[in-house]
């Protein structure tokens, strides 16, 4: 069963096959003409995994090269190989946790003995069932067994040198479905189920986040503890949490309502100090935007310099001194350079111009209540007038009456009768108007001061400053563009200033102002489209 070490072929073929240099046992090359960046010689056959005395398993053998199989000598019998050139034997398909083969063409006069002497090569074997028609079924211990057995498939068996047909036959190797194999196989793959839940499960446990502390049940002393954690700034986090927990458990009742109302007091001190923290770092972030846009400021500075030195050096003054590589290093440097300028300086003007939004509402805020204050002292100086006019027409009336009374008095006295009724009713007549001009003054007046700005604010269709300022930014947008731009174009344009811009909001506004933009329809069939185009001039030569 085991390899004679005097034979130095048979042991030159084993160590070609391990792929390592053959060796005598004084430690001599047998064969000089061993390549040892093949790791064999030619003319010597490989190994079968098989060989008596050699239990190792066979390596992967890749399917486009061919199996070797070499004669197989046991003891009480001989195992020949099959035809190479015949196809290999067809197997069932395995069965999951396969350790049974099934093992037929058994010679008749096969024993249990011979069978264990032909398998046990494989590995250890648990047990065999034989049967009376020559095939039997063997269990092995281990899975990677049954592939070895497997390479005996297809071996013709010869018991001793006989030559009679009952101690001659063909083996064939294949998978065998057996209740224990499934067992056990179902066995372990639950206990590498329960291991890998258990796995996980210790996983989610440490990736989990703490648990909270348990809050503390109410009680007089726990309550002083809280109150004094309440003021303290580095505690107040946690006292705060217990007071909120005991006010949801229900634990305020009338015997401790006046601890809860001064620990309740005492959260409410907070808010001052808060309010206070959020102020300083309100500050500390103006100052540090103020210190970015200093050190931003300087930074532009100085790639204004170094563009300033390019160009200088691009002038033909210097430029006719320098090699082709170096102007084209120049123009490439003044181009980068300029770039990262204009990033910078958009920058900075975005952060300008964000400042300048935040100072405009609070100007228009302020104005807003100028404007107010103005409007009030003009409607009281307009009244004013309207009043001292009203009073130079009374007067007028006054001394018509007195000139009508003169020439009355002239004239002679039969009409005196008549011309004194006459008069009578004039004067009743200038006095019914002169009220009736007066009361509706009075009102119209009244009116105007109770609602100023609603009247100027229906009057004209411009209702605010933010308005006037959106109309001229227009009107240069599409003065710039004779042949008109859309409403999506005229937002999209807009949003750059200011995202909160509503297109309804522009198009509404661009509608009221009739003489000052148009709206047209360009194009032909499925390119139609509304486009708006300034008119102002043409407004200010129709009025």
């Amino acid at each position: 069963m085991t390899l004679p070490m005097s034979d130095p072929t048979a042991w030159a073929t084993a160590m070609n096959n391990l792929g390592m240099a053959p060796l005598g046992i004084a430690g001599q090359p047998i064969l000089p003409d061993f390549d040892p960046a093949l790791g064999m010689m030619t003319g010597i056959p490989p190994i079968t995994p098989m060989m008596p005395g050699l239990g190792i398993v066979p390596p992967p053998i890749p399917p486009d090269m061919p199996v070797v199989k070499e004669i197989i000598h046991c003891k009480s019998c001989t195992l020949f190989p099959p035809n190479p050139n015949l196809p290999p034997p067809a197997t069932r398909e395995r069965p999951p946790g396969c350790k049974t083969v099934f093992v037929g063409g058994l010679p008749e006069n096969g024993t249990e003995q011979i069978i264990v002497e032909v398998f046990e090569q494989c590995g250890e074997i648990i047990a065999i069932r034989k049967s009376k028609k020559n095939f039997c079924h063997i269990r092995f211990a281990e899975e990677y067994m049954v592939d070895k057995a497997l390479y005996l498939s297809g071996y013709r068996i010869r018991l001793g040198s006989s030559t009679d047909k009952k101690d001659t036959g063909r083996l064939h190797v294949d998978f065998a479905q057996a209740r224990d194999d499934l067992y056990e196989w179902e066995c372990k793959q639950r206990m590498l189920a329960r291991e890998e839940r258990h796995r996980r499960r210790m996983e989610e446990e440490r990736l989990r986040p703490p648990s909270p502390p348990p809050v503390v049940h109410y009680s007089d002393h726990e309550c002083s503890i809280v109150a004094e954690k309440l003021k303290d700034d580095s505690k107040f986090s946690e006292a705060v949490q217990t007071l909120l927990t005991w006010i949801e458990r229900g634990e305020v009742n009338r015997r401790s309502a006046n601890n809860f109302y001064s620990m309740i007091q005492s959260a409410n001190s907070h808010v001052r100090r808060l309010v206070n923290e959020k102020a300083a770092h309100e500050k500390d972030m103006e100052e540090a935007k103020e210190k970015f846009k200093q050190a931003l400021s300087g930074i532009l500075i100085q790639f204004e310099q170094i563009v300033a030195v390019y160009h200088s050096a691009s002038k033909q003054k210097a430029w006719d001194h320098f090699t082709k590589a170096q102007r084209k290093n120049i123009s490439v440097w003044c181009k980068q350079a300029e770039e990262i300028r204009n990033i910078h300086n958009d920058e900075l003007m975005g952060i300008r111009r964000e400042e300048e939004m935040e100072m405009s509402d609070e100007e228009i805020e302020e104005t807003t209540e100028t404007k107010e204050t103005e409007e009030s002292v003009s409607q009281a100086e307009t009244l004013k007038e309207e009043n001292d006019s009203l009073r130079w027409q009374l007067d007028a009336y006054r001394n018509e009456v007195e000139l009508l009374k003169q020439e009355q008095g002239k004239a002679p006295r039969e009409d005196d009768p008549n011309k004194e009724e006459q008069l009578k009713l004039l004067q009743q007549a200038l006095q019914g108007m002169q009220q009736e001009d007066c009361a509706t003054r009075l009102c119209t007046s009244s009116q105007d001061s109770e609602y100023p700005l609603e009247k100027t604010l229906n009057s004209s269709p411009i209702k605010s400053e933010r308005e006037a300022l959106l109309v001229g930014i227009i009107s240069t947008f599409l003065h710039v563009h004779p042949f008109g731009a859309s409403i999506e174009y005229i937002c999209s344009y807009l949003h750059r200033l200011d995202s909160k811009i509503c297109t309804s909001d522009v198009e509404c506004l661009m509608s009221r102002l009739q003489h000052t933009f148009r709206q047209e329809m360009t194009g032909i069939g499925a390119s139609l489209e509304k486009r708006w185009k300034f008119c102002g001039f043409e407004g200010l030569k129709l009025a």
